[in-house]
């Protein structure tokens, strides 16, 4: 399984990158730190010419040049990249910022726990669910 991580913060991208491998997460991981260099991956320009398809997509709400939202919004209006599931990750639990991720469409809102063992559980849930529990979408 491929994950892409979009996280503007790198000591959050490094938790993230500890958690699952302390979570024994069989998964690849790549790492985008904006909206903008998330879209180059994912359209697989300039650096990322050869970047894989992600299974998952772990998307931090709030990026800088282009933020979660926006990039949710353009990755779920496109047919070729649509059905990759995307998990929203914010330190932000706010009602707004949920409503508004599932509806534009986001696979799943989860809070960012502060505390490490806690983020590992989340990670584990992550694995358990979106990559081993449920039936992902064939990649042309």
């Amino acid at each position: 399984m491929k994950i892409l991580l979009v996280e503007d913060n790198p000591a959050e991208a490094r938790l993230v990158e500890e958690a699952l491998k302390e979570g024994r997460v069989a998964a690849r991981l790549f790492w985008t730190k904006d909206g903008l260099e998330a879209l180059d991956f994912l359209y697989r320009r300039g650096q990322y010419a050869e970047a894989p398809r992600p299974d998952l997509i772990l998307l931090d709400l709030n990026l800088p040049r282009l933020n979660g939202r926006e990039v949710l919004q353009q990755v779920k209006q496109d047919p070729a990249l649509l059905n990759i599931p995307i998990v929203m990750l914010s330190t932000s639990s706010a009602k707004q910022d949920v409503q508004a991720a599932y509806a534009a469409h986001a696979n799943s809102f989860m809070s960012k726990p502060a505390d490490f063992d806690k983020f590992t559980e989340m990670v584990k849930l992550i694995d358990a669910y979106w990559l081993s529990g449920v039936a992902l979408p064939q990649r042309l």
